[in-house]
């Protein structure tokens, strides 16, 4: 096949992992019998660089031209003291809204060889996993394109507002997302909210019940955000599918990244009515950018994530999948999953990359 994907290589780390993974694609093309074109766009602190704008209106319908955009962390300390609207983190909301880009999916998921990496203790672990082992598997699914981060702020004086609100059309349709998703995995939805405080959270849960009625196969509990914080750390096994808010899904799915061993490690997708939109978790790091030290895998596995949603090609996805646990298996550490533990093999951006290549 053919697939045209627009890049933004981001700030900070962002040039330098982003390498890697268009890299990695390529192997996958070069192994697969693919063709990939890049269309590389200015996004966040780049573009502020240029144009004094976040995101220029070229930059959004080139990403919508294309199959897919695939794009690095945004922002620095550098840009921190611009108005709320020239920040570069309003290029993420500018792409999410301009794309249609819903549904967050972001797959937190404790790999046996970073299990040295995990803060937790092997009871706590093994516990809440059904399985009796050391490990978990949670796929958060956040809304993207609602909620306090697209309502309506301000200021007043000296009085500052940002405003939580949501319609049942764009809940229910995160729901349907997260449920879709539980019935391949093991038919467990939580919905995370806030509802003995907020009345958008007791409409998310009216949806939720709703919503159940047509998945009667899947199991659906309630958490309050705080005790679902809580729960995270003394029993993340018992977490399947989590469905949240914009808000809620960004903490949350944060917290649950360092129990993985690194926040390195998070790819993620946004997906809804157009180009599916992928990007690492991590932010951009600029205390390493430039010194080779940079975990690139959560920017490999959103390539990988890619693959999968964007150009159905599971078998392709799922090779770069085994080759990033391979060479973790084999030993190999950026700085961030260092331990100090026998057998690890300390590497930079660069070798990481090319040890996935290698086993691709």
């Amino acid at each position: 096949m053919k697939g045209r994907i627009a890049v933004a290589a981001g700030d900070g780390i962002g040039p330098e992992v982003m390498r890697e993974a268009r890299a990695v694609l390529d192997a996958i093309a070069a192994r697969f019998g693919h063709s990939f074109e890049y269309v590389d766009i200015d996004a966040g602190g780049a573009a502020l660089d240029k144009y004094g704008i976040p995101l220029p209106a070229e930059a959004l319908e080139t990403a919508r031209a294309c199959d897919a955009l695939l794009l690095s962390a945004v922002g620095g300390p550098r840009w921190d003291t611009l108005p709320g609207r020239l920040r570069p983190e309003q290029a993420l909301l500018g792409l999410r809204a301009g794309l249609g880009a819903y549904a967050n999916l972001r797959p937190a998921r404790l790999m046996p060889p970073l299990r040295a990496a995990c803060p937790l203790k092997d009871e706590v672990l093994c516990a809440s996993n059904p399985q009796g082992t050391p490990a978990f598997d949670i796929l958060f699914v956040r809304e993207l394109t609602g909620g306090i981060y697209f309502g309506e702020r301000g200021r007043e004086g000296n009085r500052a507002f940002d405003t939580e609100s949501y319609t049942w059309d764009e809940i229910e349709r995160i729901l349907r997302v997260g449920f879709e998703a539980a019935k391949a995995r093991s038919k467990k939805v939580t919905v995370v909210d806030k509802a003995n405080i907020l009345e958008s959270s007791r409409l998310w849960r009216e949806a939720a019940e709703a919503v159940a009625k047509d998945f009667p196969d899947i199991n659906l509990d309630f958490l309050y955000v705080d005790n679902a914080a809580m729960q995270l750390v003394r029993a993340p096994g018992r977490f399947d599918v989590v469905v949240t808010s914009n808000l809620f899904g960004d903490i949350l799915s944060d917290e649950a990244a360092a129990l993985t061993g690194s926040i390195g490690m998070l790819p993620s997708a946004s997906l809804g009515a157009g180009a599916g939109m992928y990007e690492p978790v991590h932010g951009s790091a600029p205390d390493i950018a430039g010194q080779d030290a940079a975990n690139p895998l959560g920017m490999i596995l959103s390539a990988a994530m890619l693959l999968r949603h964007s150009f159905h090609l599971e078998r392709e996805a799922r090779a770069v999948e085994d080759a990033a646990a391979a060479v973790l298996e084999a030993g190999f550490r950026t700085p961030d999953l260092c331990r100090g533990a026998p057998g690890e093999r300390p590497v930079g951006t660069r070798a990481m990359g090319a040890a996935v290549r290698e086993a691709l």
